[in-house]
């Protein structure tokens, strides 16, 4: 069969680099969270992430300014907060109590974590110099948190307008990274 070309505008998809994440900030001592599936990590030490966030996003303030975040790992099982997060505007609601989440006082930010997540990275901005040109934030992780009794997996992974993927089955192989 003859390769065949590929949306540009359908690449994102093919290139996702991980599970979608909640995003939550706080502004004025208001919190918010956001759906967020464009980020990477840049280092391993110290841990800095990459993430996308439009200027468009009701969240883009509050984090720009603030220069803080925390980045909140779901399992699947929170599929419908996720989805349902990132399909409306915290300058409208109260995404915490619209989707039942609960907010929880961080350590290190003024942004909470999200007590149903298994994982929470708090997270301070390292680098703002990609901010104005594409919205890229680099933070730093100040602070990592895990809940051992809550599920890791599956994650979620969005591939594009409302097609996601569950993580699969874990396999290990040798390696010889550190």
């Amino acid at each position: 069969m003859a390769r065949q070309a590929y949306p540009l505008s359908d690449v994102h998809a093919l290139l996702e680099p991980g599970p979608v994440v909640l995003l939550s900030s706080a502004a004025a001592g208001r919190p918010n969270v956001m759906t967020q599936s464009w980020h990477t990590l840049i280092e391993f030490e110290p841990p800095l992430v990459g993430c996308v966030i439009s200027a468009r996003n009701h969240s883009f303030a509050a984090i720009e300014g603030a220069g803080e975040c925390v980045i909140n790992v779901p399992a699947a099982g929170l599929a419908p907060a996720v989805v349902g997060c990132g399909n409306c505007s915290g300058a409208d609601i109260d995404k915490f109590a619209a989707f039942g989440l609960t907010p929880e006082s961080a350590h290190g930010v003024a942004a909470p974590l999200i007590r149903e997540c298994f994982a929470n990275l708090e997270c301070r901005l390292a680098d703002r110099s990609l901010v104005a040109r594409y919205g890229l934030f680099i933070f730093e992780v100040i602070h990592a948190w895990h809940d051992p009794d809550l599920p890791h997996e599956p994650t979620l992974h969005h591939r594009s307008y409302g097609d996601f993927v569950l993580s699969g089955r874990p396999i290990a192989l040798p390696s010889k990274a550190r």
